[in-house]
């Protein structure tokens, strides 16, 4: 059974807040008030991926036997904000599940990493198929337009196998499974951004 700490879900609440507001900033054009408007649109497009990206990771890891539990990273929200209001552009580390187990093998390591990106590839599928369900018109279009492109993003940033991303740990235990999960979360990305546009 998943259990989540009070300090966990303050953590995770804190963070997709976080999260949503640069992105609407960034996506705004860096206007306040539109950013504001924008939050709604952005916590569902981008927090929703971010969100279940880390419980993915938590659920099989608790499936695993382990203990897991997001902790936010205050230095990494703080450099989001700075990064979006200074700079212009999201750079954005605002915690992450942390695992605990007396030993965990290279193989369930590599499924728990691969858990979040492959999420975040089902959530850009689901967003393609309500874009062509809201008649690619209108505030629905551009929410699950920017669902599939965000979500998408994410899949193929955490796969590139560099030091702490997800991507890593996948090559590590298994470089077929990490060529087709990121060839596949690629070839979404290159889609959602440039196949959706009107």
């Amino acid at each position: 059974m998943v259990k989540f700490t009070s300090n966990e879900i303050r953590d995770i609440i804190i963070s997709t807040l976080v999260i949503a507001f640069v992105f609407a900033f960034i996506f705004s054009g860096r206007n306040i008030s539109a950013t504001i408007t924008l939050m709604p649109v952005t916590l569902v497009a981008v927090g929703l991926g971010f969100i279940f990206h880390e419980l993915a990771h938590k659920y099989v890891a608790i499936r695993y036997g382990y203990w897991a539990e997001y902790k936010m990273w205050l230095e990494g929200l703080f450099l989001a904000l700075v990064t979006a209001v200074v700079f212009g552009f999201v750079f954005a580390a605002p915690g992450a599940v942390y695992i605990h187990g007396t030993y965990i093998r290279e193989d369930e390591n590599g499924k728990i990493s691969l858990a979040g990106p492959v999420t975040n590839l089902i959530l850009a599928l689901l967003f393609i198929m309500l874009m062509h369900l809201s008649a690619f018109s209108g505030i629905f279009y551009y929410l699950f337009a920017l669902g599939a492109t965000v979500n998408s993003f994410l899949a193929f940033f955490n796969l590139i196998p560099f030091s702490v991303l997800d991507g890593a740990k996948v090559f590590h235990w298994n470089r077929l499974i990490w060529i087709v999960t990121m060839a596949f979360a690629f070839l979404l990305m290159i889609l959602t951004m440039f196949g959706f546009r009107r």
